[in-house]
């Protein structure tokens, strides 16, 4: 290859440190990296860094921290790095254009999704809620919009019937890093190209909020399934069980299937409660739930659940606990 690029490297999470990793072990020089600075975390409210920052200390690599780029010395300091290319991966900041026109080749991006279907901050919990067949990921040139750049590359795989955010988040941690490699080795031969987006197949991924998680048994089983999928590991799908003296439990589900049913039972009746699963009437078809997570306690298969709790989930109720 020719000569190798000197990169400015930004982002926070898990999914950053292992697109971080791979350049670490790739022929090109990582001159800096950026990353939010420290957030309290726990009960005792300690600093804590963020994955990206912890594997650059472990590889002795120059860490910058900026709140954001709006100050003169910031974007100062970025351009002393005199970098070939600004790699950022959920970094978490919209850059400002200064930042974005500071490398010599820019800045490029690894976004969670085959744009320009799912711009924004939740990519793979927006395509499994869909019901998308597949999705990938996208290297594109980044410039002022959010997500809007150009596309230098994809890289596709599909959505399986059991994939949650949790394990589709790892397939696109095991793509992005090759696709960005590969995209970093046409940037240094100058045989890039980048492709602009179809603005009017674009799609957006709002950012999840935890009022999202409350199950509607007025919908689908299949929209539900979707739906409980996508949420994990957060905020996690749940609903809101009501004794008959009005207190109330929420619960949390981390694992259903869809169930073919007949019934003339109304929606959200339990119809049968045993130990492969609580099967509550929807909209369409019955939804079975098989891992569940009672108030302080941890997740566990229905059938431990209904050893404690069987009074909870009687055949015939209404799943939020009055008859």
């Amino acid at each position: 290859m020719s000569k190798p690029l000197n990169i400015i490297f930004a982002g926070t999470p898990d999914f950053a440190a292992q697109h971080l990793a791979a350049l670490i072990n790739s022929e090109h020089n990582v001159v800096a990296v950026y990353c939010p600075p420290d957030k309290p975390a726990g009960r005792g409210k300690k600093l804590t860094a963020c994955a990206t920052k912890l594997l650059s200390l472990e590889h002795n690599l120059t860490v910058e921290q900026p709140v954001n780029f709006k100050e003169v010395s910031e974007q100062e300091q970025l351009a002393q790095y005199h970098a070939d290319v600004m790699v950022v991966v959920a970094y978490g900041l919209l850059l400002p254009e200064i930042i974005l026109a500071t490398p010599r080749l820019g800045c490029i991006n690894v976004h969670g999704s085959l744009l320009p279907k799912w711009r924004g901050a939740a990519p793979i919990q927006r395509s499994l809620e869909a019901g998308d067949e597949k999705t990938g990921v996208t290297i594109m040139q980044m410039d002022k919009g959010l997500d809007t750049g150009a596309m230098i590359l994809t890289a596709e795989c599909s959505i399986e019937q059991k994939d949650t955010s949790a394990s589709l988040y790892e397939k696109l941690a095991q793509l992005g890093p090759k696709a960005l490699t590969d995209t970093l080795a046409l940037m240094t031969n100058n045989e890039h190209q980048a492709v602009s987006q179809e603005d009017e197949l674009a799609t957006y991924a709002h950012k999840l909020d935890k009022s999202e998680a409350e199950l509607d048994w007025q919908l689908p089983a299949v929209e539900l399934d979707r739906k409980i999928r996508a949420y994990i590991p957060w905020p996690v799908s749940q609903f809101t069980f009501s004794q008959n003296n009005g207190k109330q439990h929420r619960i949390r589900v981390w694992q259903a299937s869809i169930k073919n049913i007949k019934t003339t039972a109304p929606i959200g009746t339990i119809v049968s409660a045993d130990k492969t699963g609580i099967i509550v009437v929807t909209s369409n078809g019955g939804l079975c739930l098989e891992v569940l997570q009672l108030p302080n306690k941890k997740a566990l298969p229905v059938q431990d659940v209904l050893n404690g709790r069987a009074d909870w989930f009687i055949a015939g109720s209404l799943i939020n606990g009055f008859n």
